[in-house]
């Protein structure tokens, strides 16, 4: 994990986007404990309730959960869920603005999704 303390993305989203990554990432497995807010706080010099902070969207979110007495642990389902709300944002904040653009310059359908495949050719070279 990585923090940006000069960044204007207050510390416990950056606490819970970090997470989150690893998730997605399977740095973190699923049913696997993830550090605690202790370990985060300690290593990272941050407040502990700022790394709670963070981790409680995640709860709230149900990508990982508390077990009493035993730390936080990543919830089954928890890489797909990341994943689903990140293709909805990707479309959102990418793929729209995308063909927006694209209906603005009279960029047929068409067009585009051959635009699209001839990039995909380009980035797997």
């Amino acid at each position: 994990m990585r923090f940006d303390y000069e960044d204007s993305t207050p510390l416990y989203l950056q606490v819970a986007n970090q997470i989150e990554e690893s998730i997605l990432t399977e740095a973190f497995k699923e049913n696997e404990q993830i550090p605690s807010t202790t370990e985060i706080s300690k290593t990272f010099n941050m407040n502990p309730a700022t790394v709670l902070k963070g981790m409680n969207l995640l709860v709230d979110k149900q990508l990982i959960e508390k077990k009493r007495g035993r730390g936080m642990f990543v919830t089954a389902g928890a890489r797909e869920k990341v994943q689903a709300e990140r293709k909805i944002n990707f479309f959102q904040e990418k793929i729209q603005p995308v063909i927006r653009e694209a209906q603005q310059l009279n960029v047929s359908k068409s067009e585009l999704l051959l635009l699209i495949e001839r990039g995909y050719q380009r980035g797997e070279n």
